[in-house]
């Protein structure tokens, strides 16, 4: 069961174990998936509301904490060619920092996960058009069978004759698991907006914006992993979610990892760049 610290910091119990037998070098890394999530914006009165879901509480990565739509890429999701809208994949490859079949995945990955957990699709049927409605029965039988791994994305978007809209993505930032998490994920954050028509549905959602959502984890009343709260606090400077895609370019993806090291008896645990989150671990004890 997850811990919640300074604020509402998701922090698992087991951790300080962990990071003492990584020091040691009786662990060994696992290797990250790659991981893809989008920040899903809609503008509001108070500036640009971002969607949000609530893990389960069951599931043993971080339950119970509030996360943005997103997954594990999926190995067919750079099987086959798909119709392709917006930067080219070299642009793409350059941006992520990845080969062209990586980016091809990556970005699919971000497509595919905002449809899936989200039932917003960031595609159309022709390069400078979106899909405005996937409410019907239709939709909803190709959501369950991408989330079942029955179909694929790529085997989705032909049969539909669908043009996936990658112009509507904007790369935010790029973090990887800590080295000594049994599960880790090597994942890109995206921003887009709210497509005119489509909405969002699923039953552990909410709309917030992003200082709501900061004020909540401040006050502990939201839990939440530091990338997520680290993005809503960058997200908070922009009045509009154009304003946020149109940032993202310049924005670096220099992947954030967290680091480990055993300082007067005592582990320090810190996330490069986000002093907020470091963690002062006696040794036996509990996180300061």
């Amino acid at each position: 069961m997850a811990n919640a610290q300074a604020g509402g910091q998701w922090y698992p119990p087991e951790w300080p174990e962990r990071i003492r037998a990584l020091a040691s070098g009786e662990l060994a890394p696992v290797t990250p998936k790659r991981a893809a999530t989008v920040m899903l914006l809609k503008d509001t009165g108070d500036g640009p509301a971002v969607h949000m879901l609530r893990r389960r509480t069951s599931m043993a990565f971080a339950g119970g904490a509030y996360a943005y739509p997103g997954g594990g890429v999926d190995p067919r999701d750079d099987d086959r060619h798909v119709r392709w809208a917006g930067p080219s994949l070299d642009w793409w490859a350059d941006r992520l920092g990845v080969d062209r079949a990586g980016a091809q995945a990556i970005v699919c990955a971000a497509v595919r996960e905002t449809y899936e957990e989200a039932g917003v699709l960031l595609a159309g049927p022709a390069p400078d058009a979106v899909v405005g409605d996937t409410t019907g029965a239709d939709w909803e039988a190709d959501r369950a069978a991408l989330v079942a791994r029955e179909l694929s994305f790529a085997e989705f978007l032909d049969r539909r004759g669908l043009v996936l809209r990658s112009d509507l993505l904007g790369a935010w930032t790029r973090w990887i698991t800590p080295e000594f998490e049994p599960r880790r994920y090597d994942t890109w954050f995206f921003v887009a907006a709210l497509p005119e028509g489509q909405r969002t549905r699923n039953a552990s959602t909410v709309w917030t914006t992003p200082r709501e959502a900061a004020d909540g984890y401040d006050r502990g009343e939201l839990l939440m992993m530091p990338p997520t709260i680290a993005t809503l606090r960058q997200l908070v400077a922009y009045g509009t979610a154009a304003q946020a895609l149109d940032a993202a370019p310049a924005r670096d993806l220099t992947p954030v990892l967290a680091s480990a090291r055993l300082v007067d008896g005592e582990i320090v645990l810190s996330w490069p760049g986000h002093d907020e989150f470091t963690k002062h671990i006696p040794t036996g004890g509990a996180p300061a």
